[in-house]
Formats: C-alpha cells, sequence, structure tokens
C-alpha cells in the first residue's frame, strides 16, 4: 500500500491521490480587448497535460478576482463571465480525466501592476498604459516596487465581495476546490503580517485585527461555495524574517512579521470557518535569507497537522516519489503539491506510482495504456 496514492476524501469531493499540482502563474492571458485575463490554448494544454499525467487535483495559477488583483497584465481572470466560460471548458476536460478540478482566487495588492518574470518582473511605470495604481494595507513598498495606496474602508469592503461573487462564478464554472491566495506576500498576505500592515484600524494592529481581512474573505467564499465543497487557504507560514528559534508552548501572536507561530493559531480558526485544508508555502513578503533545499517547507506543513485540527498539504523541493511517499505516509503533511517538478515532467504521478510499485488512480488515458 502507498499513503502517497490512497484517495483522499474532504467534504464529498474525493481526491484520487494525494500528489496535486500547485498553482503556478503563466502570465500567458491576453492583456487587452475584452478578452482580458481569459484563458486560452496554452492554459489548456498546461492544466490537462497534467490531469492526464495523473495529478489527484490541480490548482489553476492566481486568478485574479479583480482587474487591479492581478499581479502581471497577462494574469488570469474570475472577474467576468468570459473568463469564467473559458476556465469552464479546460474545467471539463480535466474533470473528465479523473483529477478534481480547483482554482486559486488572488489579489496581488502591491505586487500588483507588474511586468512578467521574463520581462523583469518589476512595476510597469505609471506611463505604461496597461499599468493601474496598487491597494495595500499600508502605504509601504514590497523592495523596489511602486508604492501602493493604503485600502479605505470601501476598498476593503470591495475586495470582500470580489472574492465571493469570484467564487459564485468559480463554482459555476464547475471547480470543485476553492483556494482562498493568503501567502507569497499577495495582499491577505501582506494584511496578516505586521511587516506589511501598520495600520491602526480594526485592520491593523494585534492578530485578531490583522487576520480580520483574511477571515471576512474566507467568510464571503463559503456563503457562497457549497457546503459540500472544500475550500483551502494556502498560507505563507513563515516571512524568515523573525522566526522564533523555540515554538514549543502557546503561540507567540505578536512579533515584527509574520511566523509559524501565528500560522498555527491561525490554521485553527480557519477550522471553525469552515476551511477544510491549508496549503503550507513560506516567504514573499519582504527580502529574506530562505534555507531552499530539499522539503524545507514541510515542518510547517508538519506542525499545522500536529498542532491543531486542520489537515496541511506541504510544497516546495519535492521531487523524489519516496521523498513524497515518506511525507505523507509519516504524518507530516496530508497530500502534497509539486509545482516545478511538475513543469519539468507532467506524468510525475504515473512515473512515481511505478517507482513505488502501486497502481494508482486516476486510471491511464486509453489512447496511452500501451505504454503502462
Amino acid at each position: 500500500m502507498s499513503a502517497l496514492f490512497e484517495p483522499l476524501t474532504l467534504r464529498d469531493v474525493t481526491f484520487p491521490n494525494r500528489v496535486w499540482m500547485a498553482p503556478m502563474c503563466q502570465y500567458s492571458a491576453d492583456e487587452s480587448g475584452e478578452h482580458v485575463g481569459v484563458a486560452g490554448d496554452w492554459h489548456r494544454t498546461h492544466l490537462v497535460s497534467r490531469a492526464i499525467g495523473g495529478a489527484g487535483l490541480i490548482i489553476t495559477e492566481a486568478t485574479a478576482v479583480s482587474p487591479e488583483g492581478r499581479i502581471s497584465p497577462s494574469d488570469l481572470g474570475i472577474w467576468n463571465d468570459t473568463q469564467a466560460d473559458a476556465l469552464a471548458k479546460i474545467v471539463a476536460e480535466i474533470s473528465s480525466f479523473g483529477t478534481v478540478p480547483g482554482i486559486q482566487l488572488a489579489h496581488a495588492g502591491r505586487k500588483a501592476s507588474t511586468a512578467a518574470p521574463w520581462s523583469g518582473g518589476k512595476s510597469l511605470p505609471s506611463e505604461d498604459s496597461r499599468s493601474w495604481e496598487t491597494v495595500g494595507p499600508s502605504a509601504i513598498a514590497f523592495g523596489d516596487y511602486a508604492t501602493p495606496r493604503e485600502a479605505t474602508a470601501e476598498d476593503i469592503a470591495k475586495i470582500v465581495d470580489d472574492f465571493r461573487t469570484a467564487a459564485q462564478r468559480a463554482l459555476k464554472a464547475g471547480f470543485r476546490v476553492a483556494e482562498i491566495h493568503g501567502a507569497h506576500g499577495y495582499l491577505l498576505h501582506q494584511f496578516l503580517s505586521p511587516a506589511s500592515n501598520t495600520r491602526t484600524d480594526s485592520y491593523g494592529g494585534d492578530f485578531a485585527a490583522r487576520t480580520r481581512l483574511l477571515i471576512e474573505v474566507v467568510d464571503a467564499v463559503r456563503e457562497v461555495w457549497p457546503a459540500e465543497l472544500p475550500v483551502f487557504v494556502r498560507l505563507s507560514a513563515t516571512d524568515w524574517l523573525d522566526e522564533p528559534e523555540n515554538s514549543e508552548g502557546a503561540a507567540q501572536l505578536e512579533a515584527p512579521s509574520w511566523t509559524s507561530d501565528q500560522t498555527v493559531a491561525l490554521s485553527q480558526i480557519l477550522t471553525e470557518h469552515g476551511v477544510d485544508l491549508v496549503d503550507t508555502s513560506t516567504g514573499g513578503n519582504a527580502r529574506a535569507n530562505i534555507p531552499v533545499g530539499p522539503g524545507y517547507q514541510v515542518p510547517f506543513a508538519r506542525r499545522i497537522q500536529n498542532e491543531t485540527t486542520m489537515p496541511a498539504a506541504a510544497v516546495g523541493m519535492i521531487t523524489e516519489p519516496k521523498q513524497a511517499e515518506d511525507i505523507v505516509s509519516l504524518g507530516e503533511a496530508t497530500a502534497v503539491l509539486l509545482a516545478r517538478e511538475l513543469l519539468r515532467d507532467p506524468y510525475w504521478p504515473r512515473r512515481a506510482a511505478r517507482e513505488l510499485g502501486v497502481e494508482m488512480l486516476p486510471a491511464v488515458a486509453p489512447q496511452y495504456e500501451r505504454a503502462y
């Protein structure tokens, strides 16, 4: 038996295995006209090929809930029906191969209005017709990016409503999992962290105030997302700035930045708001020295698994079948999410099953049976 290829049921959704595809931005949607943010041939090929490859869950790249929520002008969006209809066609194909389709709903906040990474990845100059004004919890820039405007109460109310409406469109498009992006230095993470949130109103200051927006977004999505379908939240477990050396005992909720203690406390709170799993990553909200290596983020998922009642998934330099099997079988995470490794090898789940000597679901497409 293989823990990695054991089905998992959350609410009424059964994932055929625990090798999942992490959301990865492709920066490949149209940038202008009526097709802004619309998924095209590249997205179909990118996503459906990983379903044929056997991923148990595929989560789309960060999909903006509003035009100003995009990271770049070429990001996917789901703020209108044209965008949702294009995604629905891809969702139907993903589902036809036995893979669960998921969407990551996102707002980039102060890290919005940038060029694609291969075009420099920096803030677009204000004179660029594709640029727009960014918002954040406070008027604090990320590195050398443009300084955002501090979000008003009206901005915040609109952001919550944008997530709600996006979730409604995602449901209509056929997605079975909604993941809220609260990681990697994007808007919701910016509100969580004292490194980027210096507000003095009810959305800044102590732990309860800084987590308020994320919880409001979760509640808004849960209002429209059916009770039988799961909601995930992606969190950066630490900013890598003030991580405590000893995390035993009660979580320390006040620190100059976002830490794993706060992530553990928030994860438990999120169980009370209908969240079914925390997709556990790290970093992205500040320039930091991150000790990258194989499985370097797994300990953060393990803490959530061990110290709360929330299931956690692990991501980050998980590349080998036995490594992934051990993470799940030892209870360090409920599932693993692969990113770059699935870019290199869309059929990694099927290769892993062969190496581990197990049969897997979803079954191989009949056109490929001769290879297995």
